[in-house]
C-alpha cells in the first residue's frame, strides 16, 4: 500500500511536470512567434520597417480552371490596381465554361490582360506547377505575383504593398490570403485554421526561419524560379506550387512578411467539410516534403498543445483543490495569452474575432490534421488505386 501510494504521488508529480513543460512551450511560440504580425505592425507604425521607393513593373500570374463566375467578378479588381506599369497573365487550364468567352472580352478592355493556356494533351500530377511555368515563361517582368482566379484584392493597393518590399536582398514576399466571411461552422472553422497557419508561417519568417507560402498571396523574383529550376524537383506531388518553393529556398535576409490590411487578398471558402478536408489534405501532402527543421518546428507547438489539454484533463481528477486551482490558473493564462493574441492579429489582417469557439478549434484542428495526415492519405490511396 505504502509502494502504491509512492507511485500515485510520483505519477501526480510527473504529470504536473509535464504539463508545465507544454505550457512553457506553448507561451513561448505565442510570444515569441506568434505575435509576428503584432510586432511588425508596432514597428511599420514606428518607421522602423525600410520599404523601397521603386516600383518595378510586375507580372501577376493567375491559373484558372472553370472559373467563369470569379474572373468575372475578381479579375477586373486585379486589372484595376493603382500601380504605374503591371501585366496580368491568366493561364485557362482548358475550361469547359465560358472562361475563354469571358477572358477574350476583357482583353479588349484591358490592353495588359494576356490569356494563355496549358495543353489538353498534358500528361502530368500537377497541372497547376504546369499552368503557374507557363506563366512565369510568358511574364515580361522580374517581378512576380500570384494569386488565385477565387481570389480578389481587398484594396487597390494591393500590388503596391506587395511589391515595396522588395530590396537587393529580397526575393520572396509572403502575404495573407483571407477567405471571404460566411455565416456558417465550415467557414469559421476554415477562416481560423486560415488565421492561425498565418501566424505561424508570419511567425518563423519574422523570426528568420521561413518554411511556406500562399499561392493566394505571394511574390518572388522570376530569376530565382530559374535559378532553382522551378518545380523540377516536386513535380511528382499534386500540390506544392508556393510552400515548397518558399521551402526550398527562402532564407533568413532575402524573405519579408507583409501583413497591412491593403496587401490581403480575399477567397472563396470550401462551403463542404468534405471540400475543405480534401484541400487540407491536399496542401498537407506537400508539408511531407518539407526540411527536417522546418517539420521538426512544425511539429513541437502541436505537440506540447495536445499534451498540455491531456494533462490538464488527467490533473483535474487527481490534483488536491490547492493544486487544482494553481493548474486552472495556468490553464486561464494560455487561453488570454491566445485570445490576444489571436484577436489583435485578427484585428490587423481584417479577420473575424474568436472568444469562446477559441479553444474548441484549438483542439480539434489539430485532429483533422492527423486524420489527413494518417486515414485521409489511406483512403485517399485507395481511392486512386480503385481508378487504375
Amino acid at each position: 500500500m505504502v509502494n502504491g501510494d509512492f507511485f500515485l504521488i510520483w505519477y501526480k508529480w510527473l504529470l504536473v511536470a509535464v504539463f508545465i513543460a507544454a505550457f512553457s512551450v506553448q507561451l513561448f511560440f505565442y510570444l515569441y512567434y506568434y505575435t509576428a504580425v503584432i510586432r511588425r505592425s508596432r514597428l511599420v507604425q514606428k518607421g522602423k520597417v525600410a520599404f523601397t521607393d521603386a516600383q518595378p513593373p510586375v507580372s501577376i500570374i493567375v491559373c484558372a480552371k472553370n472559373e467563369v463566375e470569379n474572373l468575372a467578378e475578381f479579375l477586373p479588381l486585379i486589372l484595376e490596381q493603382e500601380y504605374p506599369k503591371y501585366e496580368v497573365i491568366v493561364i485557362n487550364d482548358g475550361s469547359t465554361d465560358e472562361s475563354e468567352f469571358l477572358l477574350n472580352k476583357l482583353r479588349r478592355d484591358y490592353s495588359h490582360l494576356y490569356v494563355t493556356y496549358i495543353p489538353e494533351d498534358a500528361k502530368i500530377i500537377s497541372r497547376k506547377k504546369l499552368g503557374v511555368t507557363i506563366g512565369i515563361k510568358a511574364a515580361h517582368y522580374d517581378t512576380l505575383l500570384f494569386t488565385d482566379a477565387d481570389c480578389r484584392p481587398l484594396t487597390a493597393f494591393w500590388i503596391a504593398n506587395m511589391v515595396r518590399n522588395f530590396d537587393q536582398e529580397t526575393d520572396f514576399v509572403l502575404g495573407y490570403g483571407a477567405y471571404l466571411r460566411e455565416k456558417s461552422f465550415i467557414s469559421k472553422l476554415i477562416s481560423y485554421d486560415t488565421l492561425f497557419i498565418a501566424l505561424q508561417y508570419f511567425g518563423f519568417a519574422f523570426r528568420g526561419k521561413p518554411y511556406m507560402g500562399v499561392g493566394r498571396n505571394l511574390a518572388y523574383k522570376k530569376e530565382l524560379f530559374y535559378r532553382l529550376k522551378g518545380f523540377a524537383g516536386i513535380l511528382h506531388v499534386a500540390s506544392g506550387d508556393d510552400d515548397l518553393l518558399v521551402n526550398e529556398a527562402a532564407t533568413k535576409s532575402n524573405t519579408r512578411i507583409e501583413t497591412e490590411a491593403k496587401s490581403i487578398t480575399l477567397s472563396v471558402p470550401k462551403r463542404s467539410f468534405f471540400d475543405w478536408i480534401s484541400q487540407k489534405q491536399r496542401h498537407l501532402s506537400a508539408s511531407q516534403l518539407y526540411t527536417h527543421k522546418s517539420k521538426a518546428l512544425l511539429g513541437i507547438e502541436p505537440i506540447s498543445r495536445c499534451i498540455f489539454y491531456l494533462t490538464f484533463i488527467v490533473l483535474m481528477f487527481l490534483l488536491p483543490m490547492q493544486f487544482l486551482l494553481c493548474l486552472i490558473a495556468l490553464f486561464l493564462v494560455r487561453y488570454i495569452v491566445q485570445l490576444l493574441i489571436v484577436n489583435i492579429s485578427a484585428k490587423k489582417l481584417k479577420e473575424r474575432h474568436f472568444f469562446l469557439s477559441l479553444p474548441f478549434f484549438d483542439i480539434i484542428l489539430p485532429l483533422f490534421t492527423l486524420y489527413c495526415m494518417t486515414i485521409g492519405k489511406i483512403l485517399n490511396k485507395e481511392q486512386k488505386n480503385a481508378w487504375k
